[in-house]
């Protein structure tokens, strides 16, 4: 795939997508010089030596964020995948970071797995694909939702440094030795397995993980580092725990209540949402590789999730775009706004998108808007994704450019 960066790009005759204010901005300039937007106006900004490209009058808007990705989950048989080669998984990798670029997703917030080898490599661009922020190992309790030993296996085959999603710890001393290791390889956040879960085979849907102990633990360290937390959880009597302590962001929520509502708008937090992933796991769970008596536990929280999507939308909580897809179903990655556009508006779902996740990362500013100052990761759409958000669904038809850091990765203009 061909690349190409100018130091200066100037945009003209953009319709451009406020993601804020959920409205288009006509006639507008936007100008990116050395990967940052540094101006937008609707008269002719100065720039003698500008690439300029004519959009003549197509919608230009920021890359999108996925805040629930596993970017070496190549397949859904996690037994598996720890035991497999690091190479070969980074190799495959690589293939599901391209795809989620040609996308347009231009960041991704990986929940597991992820390290500092991939992230820079796509900073550096010998992978082609979004900014990969990353958790490193989940932190998971001992039969927890990061523990992959069946229940009669008394040894493990593979090893908690190859490539699973994430690592045992117990106790104060262990979640808090666990997490600082995690921030010194450099985690943009930490993962909290903190309830049962679909791909685990010991545990319960319904069970509550680590102690409230263990959890302050784990945020106590990840604010110290200025970083934040997310944490897997699917009940109420899990969510409701969690967000008290200061965790950012819930991952998946399908079974919460409406009191995790008036948590989530008292301590600003934020619901992901992973609609797809239940959907896919559903349709094609035991095809790509996934163990049937683990498929089953699918149905658990498959339509709730529709129910809490609900929920949050009409108590006004705010919400995150996640994806968690595994394997072969990651193709699947754009289906989340079809999923959830009967319930949440077009520019809600473009928030959620956008510049959500740069506030839950606390980044406002940095992404997720066409503003002086943010990013040079932008997207150009042939029609209006706030008229119709099944435009963000087809990008062989609609998605005309990508733009990640100034850089130009695909031009169909």
């Amino acid at each position: 795939m061909t690349t190409t960066h100018a130091p200066r790009t100037r945009f003209i005759n953009a319709n451009v997508i406020d993601t804020r204010q959920g409205k288009v901005l006509a006639d507008q300039q936007v100008r990116i010089q050395d990967g940052r937007i540094v101006a937008l106006g609707a008269g002719p900004l100065e720039g003698e030596d500008d690439q300029v490209i004519d959009l003549e009058g197509r919608y230009l808007m920021p890359g999108l964020v996925d805040s629930h990705v596993h970017v070496t989950a190549i397949t859904p048989n996690f037994a598996l995948l720890e035991t497999l080669s690091p190479f070969y998984v980074g190799a495959k990798s690589s293939e599901l970071l391209k795809d989620m670029l040609m996308r347009g997703f231009t960041s991704v917030r990986d929940a597991g797995g992820a390290d500092h080898g991939l992230a820079n490599a796509v900073e550096e661009d010998s992978l082609i694909g979004p900014r990969l922020l990353y958790a490193g190992r989940a932190l998971s309790q001992t039969g927890g939702h990061g523990d992959m030993r069946g229940p009669g296996q008394q040894t493990f085959e593979g090893c908690f440094c190859c490539s699973g999603l994430g690592r045992v710890c117990d106790g104060v001393s262990e979640v808090r030795r666990a997490a600082r290791d995690e921030i010194r390889k450099g985690a943009t956040q930490l993962k909290i397995m903190a309830s049962g879960g679909v791909s685990s085979p010991t545990d319960r849907i319904d069970s509550t993980q680590f102690s409230l102990e263990e959890i302050d633990a784990i945020v106590e360290e990840a604010t110290a580092a200025n970083i934040h937390t997310m944490a897997h959880a699917y009940t109420a009597r899990a969510i409701n725990r969690l967000i008290p302590r200061g965790v950012k962001t819930i991952e998946h929520g399908n079974l919460m209540d409406e009191e995790s509502c008036r948590l989530f708008l008292e301590h600003d937090a934020y619901l992901t949402p992973t609609l797809s992933t239940y959907d896919a796991l559903a349709r094609e769970g035991v095809e790509a590789g996934m163990a049937p008596h683990l498929q089953q536990k699918v149905y658990d929280v498959l339509d709730a999730g529709a129910k809490a999507l609900e929920m949050a939308q009409r108590h006004g909580v705010k919400m995150l775009y996640g994806s968690d897809l595994l394997g072969r179903m990651q193709c699947h990655q754009l289906n989340e706004f079809l999923l959830r556009k009967d319930v949440v508006p077009a520019d809600d779902l473009i928030r959620a998108a956008t510049c959500n996740a740069a506030d839950a990362y606390g980044n406002r500013g940095d992404f997720g808007e066409v503003i002086p100052g943010a990013r040079g990761d932008l997207i150009v759409l042939r029609d209006n994704p706030l008229d119709d958000i099944s435009v963000l669904t087809q990008p062989d038809q609609q998605l005309l450019m990508i733009m990640k850091g100034g850089k130009i990765y695909k031009n169909t203009l």
